[in-house]
């Protein structure tokens, strides 16, 4: 199930390249009211659920300080969270767990993260500007856009969400299994996870399906 993409909303390449929050704006002025922007974090992860966010940013904002969250430090994506609280933003957010990943795949697991932060919106949005390639599956209008978080002002803001949201997962994730220091590679693969990997072996949130983790499984 997927909603076909609107691409014939945005007719020229120029336009959409404007500022960060020309698609927002031109939604607004076809009359959508509820923009929606969604992202994920942690595709790449050897351990811990990928984790995605659903933000709908009040129209009147200041939507420059919203940017991708690989561009920002832990400082910044802190105030920048604190701050979408603070002027009252509709966030999401949803789980594609190390069992779904298994499951369906990291692709589907990601998008079924995604599907579950628009659901867990309090509103419904009308229009949703998704990252990334594939269009979430529900039956919603949107656009899927490559880079979306350095494009669009909702979609930043749902990285920030996603990038914060799971750092405070897999810190949780440490004081349950401390030995592979969850905190400070966020299960991401360092040569440091890779090592402890080796040294302990997989423990409950390792991606079994994953290269780098299935070579440690003794049955593997």
């Amino acid at each position: 199930m997927k909603m076909a993409e609107n691409s014939q909303l945005f007719p020229t390449t120029e336009f959409v390249e404007t500022d960060s929050f020309s698609f927002e704006r031109e939604l607004f002025r076809q009359g959508f009211a509820l923009v929606a922007g969604t992202d994920e974090a942690g595709r790449g992860p050897l351990a811990g659920p990928v984790v995605a966010a659903c933000v709908i940013l009040p129209e009147g904002c200041d939507f420059t300080q919203f940017k991708d969250s690989k561009k920002t430090t832990l400082k910044e994506r802190v105030r920048l969270y604190d701050l979408l609280l603070e002027i009252g933003a509709d966030i999401g957010v949803g789980y594609g767990s190390v069992e779904d990943i298994a499951r369906i795949n990291i692709l589907q697991a990601s998008l079924l993260a995604m599907k579950r932060s628009v659901e867990s919106l309090a509103a419904k949005p009308d229009y949703l500007l998704v990252d990334g390639k594939f269009p979430v599956p529900l039956f919603i209008a949107q656009k899927s856009l490559v880079k979306g978080e350095s494009r669009s002002a909702s979609i930043a803001a749902a990285s920030i969400v996603a990038k914060q949201e799971r750092d405070l997962l897999m810190k949780k994730y440490h004081q349950q299994y401390p030995r592979y220091n969850f905190a400070r590679h966020k299960g991401y693969p360092t040569a440091e996870h890779r090592a402890l990997l080796k040294k302990y072996g997989p423990c409950e949130i390792h991606r079994r399906t994953f290269k780098g983790v299935r070579e440690h499984l003794v049955n593997g």
